[in-house]
């Protein structure tokens, strides 16, 4: 097989690590997320009396008003972010992240390992004082979908089987890890641990399913929901099924 006839892959880099500089317009995405991070945790914690938190109410509805008045401008759009900045984990502009701060070591396993540091405030709360497990799961998922990637194939998640050994506390730094097992065809299975200094909380054990490199390449044209991939899609998931 000559180069040109190579299958396309994806790894690391490519998919979850920012590769262009950061624009004025992300940098502003970046520091408003971070303001509405704040405000979220600070809404379930805050004491202040009803008045103060109308007031509050209406300072916010103004910031909202003025964000959907805008008609924007290049490098506004989420559509144009990318995966690293918006991912619901570790991305900068969403203000639903913690976020969490990502690296790879090449030092465990065939492929590498990724290592995610989470800090779970107020808002992912379950049992008092300690983090809900959907979220511990999600967080997971996050993980393990990156050090699958270290394979160079694009792969979604078909199954994930957690199984949790510790109450994980909120304000205390909880380390990921998650690194390929084994690759068997298109299947990719992941293993990972979450631990609390020497606790181990949770671990999990993924399995995840190379997919064309068509199928990355449709999804990527119809983020923005306005021009679906429809049929054409559905085609390529089925061939992605039979491969």
């Amino acid at each position: 097989m000559s180069d040109s006839d190579a299958p396309t892959t994806y790894s690391f880099p490519t998919f979850h690590e920012r590769s262009t500089e950061l624009t004025a317009a992300d940098i502003s995405r970046i520091d408003i997320a971070a303001a509405t991070r704040e405000l979220i945790r600070t809404s379930f914690t805050s004491t202040a009396s009803t008045e103060e938190i109308e007031s509050a109410k209406e300072l916010i509805l103004q910031a909202v008003e003025i964000l959907q008045s805008s008609n924007g401008g290049p490098g506004s759009a989420a559509s144009e972010s990318h995966f690293s900045d918006r991912s619901p984990f570790y991305g900068a502009m969403n203000p639903l992240s913690m976020p969490m701060s990502m690296e790879r070591d090449d030092s465990i396993g065939e492929f590498g390992a990724v290592v995610g540091i989470a800090t779970f405030t107020e808002p992912y709360e379950g049992p008092p004082g300690h983090v809900h497990g959907g979220f511990i799961a999600a967080a997971f998922d996050e993980v393990l979908g990156m050090a699958q990637s270290l394979t160079g194939r694009p792969g979604m998640t078909g199954r994930l089987t957690v199984t949790y050994r510790a109450p994980t506390p909120l304000y205390q730094p909880i380390r990921y890890c998650g690194w390929v097992d084994r690759v068997e065809g298109r299947k990719i299975f992941t293993k990972g641990t979450a631990h609390n200094g020497e606790t181990l909380c949770a671990e999990v054990e993924g399995l995840f399913l190379s997919m064309p490199a068509e199928l990355m390449d449709l999804l990527r044209k119809g983020r923005d929901l306005s021009t679906p991939p429809g049929e054409a899609l559905t085609g390529v998931i089925e061939k992605g099924r039979d491969s």
